[in-house]
């Protein structure tokens, strides 16, 4: 998953630089991998056994988007640690609503959300 993540973000910070130096974007990606740890599966009776490696998983990821030109603005941030995730996104939504996501999973209780949205009051000059 984290080479599809990294590939995503390269593919969005090529196409908003792309637009003559009006965007703005930046990234920032952490690996932590850990000593790999032999796992050995069970026979389950088809007379040769399996021998796996898990390397427990960390890391944390950031972006960052704003492109005045189109008004796309958006920044994810995320961190990982074993099987809990935390993170959260913002997205300038094209109503001038933002939504603001802070999400958290992990196995024991599976994944939760809090979305929250906040309006930016728009000025008329007449």
């Amino acid at each position: 998953m984290f080479p599809q993540i990294l590939c995503i973000v390269a593919i969005i910070s090529a196409v908003v630089t792309q637009d003559h130096g009006h965007a703005f974007s930046s990234n920032h990606i952490s690996r932590h991998d850990g000593h790999h740890e032999t796992v050995h599966v069970e026979d389950h009776g088809h007379g040769h056994g399996h021998v796996d490696y898990f390397t427990h998983p960390k890391y944390e990821f950031e972006y960052k988007i704003e492109d005045h030109h189109t008004g796309d603005k958006k920044s994810q941030h995320e961190h990982r640690d074993g099987d809990a995730v935390k993170g959260g996104y913002s997205l300038h939504q094209p109503d001038g609503s933002v939504r603001h996501v802070e999400y958290h999973a992990d196995d024991h209780s599976g994944f939760h959300a809090d979305v929250k949205y906040s309006t930016h009051h728009l000025h008329h000059h007449h």
